[in-house]
């Protein structure tokens, strides 16, 4: 499988800057700005990790995880919360939470998302 990572987030300054990170360390990035187009890729055949933002317009981070698990969207793909939220949402956790590899914070340490990516892309090869 190519290391392939979609981006989804609002801010086009989080999309940019995350996508040059991670094309630097060799994965095919691609960037959408909402829930629905990434639900799109998806069903376009994307299959690798996902970089979420909780919170966006239009559709947020936590109704675009439920539906890509409603939708049996979830083989091959791999979903990192990433998000400026400064607490977590424990309910919605305790709800979607098997459906999450991991829970960053921003502003994002940049080695601990590579890691993070790293141990989802081991997962898929185990």
């Amino acid at each position: 499988m190519n290391k392939k990572i979609m981006i989804v987030d609002d801010e086009p300054d989080v999309l940019s800057s995350l996508k040059t990170v991670l094309e630097y360390q060799n994965y095919d990035v691609i960037t959408v700005d909402n829930g629905f187009e990434c639900i799109e890729k998806i069903e376009e055949g994307f299959k690798g990790v996902i970089l979420m933002d909780l919170m966006m317009p239009k559709m947020d981070g936590w109704a675009t995880i439920h539906e890509i698990a409603n939708r049996g969207l979830m083989e091959n793909v791999a979903i990192n919360i990433i998000t400026g939220k400064g607490t977590k949402d424990y309910q919605k956790l305790s709800v979607l939470g098997s459906y999450i590899y991991d829970y960053l914070p921003k502003p994002l340490n940049i080695k601990e998302l590579i890691a993070s990516v790293e141990k989802c892309y081991k997962s898929f090869s185990a």
